[in-house]
């Protein structure tokens, strides 16, 4: 049963490890700061999402589990809140275009 569970591990974690690879070249490569911001978010958020479920087998217990969904819950409204802001704050200066 361990083996499965770090097999479960590492999957998730790698997959998560791709989508932040993958997030920060579209912040590279993308010409404009609104596709940057989306690439960036959107990578982000699955890629933290594959590393919880990628953690959430090797957690103690269903409270630790709930912590680490109740982080990626949070993180999620936080990087909404602010791509929010700043995508707006590009569209007012005209930066964003």
């Amino acid at each position: 049963m361990s083996v499965a569970r770090d097999i479960i591990t590492v999957a998730g974690v790698s997959a998560g490890v791709f989508f932040f690879f993958a997030g920060t070249v579209g912040l590279l490569r993308f010409p404009d700061t609104l596709t940057r911001l989306h690439a960036l978010s959107k990578a982000d958020n699955l890629g933290l999402g594959f590393v919880v479920l990628g953690l959430l087998p090797q957690t103690g217990g269903l409270r630790d589990g709930l912590k680490l969904i109740s982080i990626w819950m949070l993180v999620l409204l936080a990087g909404a809140t602010v791509s929010q802001l700043i995508a707006r704050t590009a569209r007012q200066s005209g930066s964003g275009e």
